[in-house]
């Protein structure tokens, strides 16, 4: 085996072990035994869609039809889920009024802003500016996430630069029915087998998704149907 080879090889290997560690670390303990095997097992099952999508599920995009709904439980904390940002992004514009888009909250108990940074883009959004504020944190991702410090002051700071009105985003963020709201979602996560983030549904089935590519040919699949 020659020089090159061997550094290729090895080069190969660590990119797969970044993979696997960025997808371990986000991973949930307290996901059900029975929706591990259930996934392990490959099996299909079409997730309840009173679970999947509540009447307060926020849309990000809406399909003039109901025929295909994208939901995705995410952490903004989640490296993973910063990678996918733009490529959803970009099949959000690409299917607009044709795919319904669904963002779902899924902090992971591991990452120290995960559980803050949902909420404060929940409380962004009584002020109309939930979509500004979600992309926010995932453009300003690296300069916040994976720390063990809270970042209050940075996400008010974004608050701020919103334009948001100050004294009701606080009493909104500090609120626990707030707090509720963001774990509501995470409750509803666990129950239908979500495990780590970025965890995508599309028409209440859970596609294997590697790259842009799986998921936008998971997305023609149903709109041919």
């Amino acid at each position: 085996m020659t020089k090159n080879v061997q550094v290729s090889l090895a080069l190969v290997a660590i990119a797969m072990a970044v993979v696997a560690a960025l997808l371990a670390a986000n991973r949930t303990p307290d996901a059900s035994a029975d929706a591990s095997a259930q996934a392990d097992t490959g099996q299909a099952k079409a997730a309840p869609a009173s679970v999947l999508v509540r009447p307060d599920s926020h849309r990000l995009s809406t399909a003039k039809d109901t025929k295909v709904t994208v939901v995705e439980f995410l952490d903004f904390e989640c490296e993973s889920c910063r990678a996918a940002f733009p490529h959803v992004e970009q099949l959000r514009e690409e299917y607009k009024g044709r795919v319904t888009f669904v963002m779902r909250y899924f902090p992971i108990p591991s990452h120290k802003n995960a559980e803050l940074a949902a909420r404060a883009v929940e409380a962004a959004g009584a002020q109309g500016k939930l979509e500004a504020m979600y992309q926010k944190m995932y453009e300003t991702q690296a300069s916040w996430g994976d720390q063990q410090v809270s970042h209050e002051k940075t996400f008010r700071g974004f608050a701020k630069e919103l334009g948001l009105d100050m004294e009701k985003f606080e009493a909104d963020w500090k609120d626990p029915a707030t707090a509720k709201r963001v774990e509501k979602d995470r409750k509803d996560g666990l129950a239908l087998g979500v495990q780590g983030t970025p965890t995508f549904f599309i028409n209440g089935q859970r596609p294997q998704i590697q790259s842009l590519d799986d998921l936008k040919t998971a997305i023609d699949a149903e709109l041919a149907k």
